[in-house]
């Protein structure tokens, strides 16, 4: 795998977006869904007694169990802001807190998905691209619409035709964001900006029609090429 030209600093956040390879569908589904969300929650702690597969296979007391003592010591490889997963491709939001902690638990999550993904359809080889994309968010405001971009992904690629379904949207940050629930998101780094959750749902809907039209274009573009 070719070096990063740019290092991924402890304590920054960074955009994240990997795809299928040749854009191949790698979230399908229910199942796989459930598969890849779980493992986004798992994955972002260091030192875990085992694989994902594996925590599987013990009785719902024993994961309990497993998971408590995890979240009790506390220690993660990074922060999940938000996430977006896609049909092709995913998006996330993170914050690194230990040297080398996205590579590793981008590593980590990947591997295991792949894993889940070619015993289901019998398949073998690599499901995404080895390098991912990583942008370092550099101002508030750039965190904020970050945020918007992801949560508005399944709206403006027209995986959800109308915009009042994207709060029901399962595999994004987006419900947890707006339920108020616990989840696997650190939902507090972008709703402080906000007086509600109600003003940050707003700022989503903003900018909905637009993003939807930018997307299109740029889709269009691409066909011509």
């Amino acid at each position: 795998m070719p070096g990063r030209t740019t290092p991924l600093i402890t304590d920054e956040i960074y955009h994240i977006v990997n795809r299928g390879i040749d854009r191949r569908t790698t979230f399908s589904g229910l199942k796989e869904n459930s598969r890849a969300k779980e493992g986004l929650g798992f994955y972002r702690f260091q030192s875990l007694p085992c694989r994902l597969s594996f925590f599987f296979k013990k009785s719902l007391e024993e994961q309990e169990k497993i998971m408590e003592e995890i979240e009790k010591k506390g220690k993660k490889l990074i922060e999940l802001i938000c996430f977006c997963l896609m049909p092709n491709h995913f998006h996330l939001l993170l914050k690194q807190k230990i040297d080398d902690g996205i590579s590793k638990f981008m590593s980590n999550f990947q591997n295991s998905y792949t894993r889940y993904f070619n015993t289901k359809h019998r398949r073998k080889g690599p499901l995404f691209y080895d390098q991912f994309k990583a942008v370092r968010i550099e101002t508030d405001e750039q965190l904020i619409h970050v945020s918007r971009y992801i949560h508005l992904n399944p709206y403006s690629s027209y995986v959800i035709k109308d915009f009042k379904n994207i709060k029901d949207y399962l595999w994004s940050s987006l419900p947890d964001y707006l339920s108020g629930k616990k989840g696997i998101c650190e939902t507090n780094v972008i709703l402080d900006f906000f007086k509600n959750k109600k003003e940050y749902f707003e700022f989503i809907y903003n900018q909905a029609d637009y993003q939807r039209e930018l997307d299109r274009i740029k889709h269009l573009d691409l066909e011509g090429d």
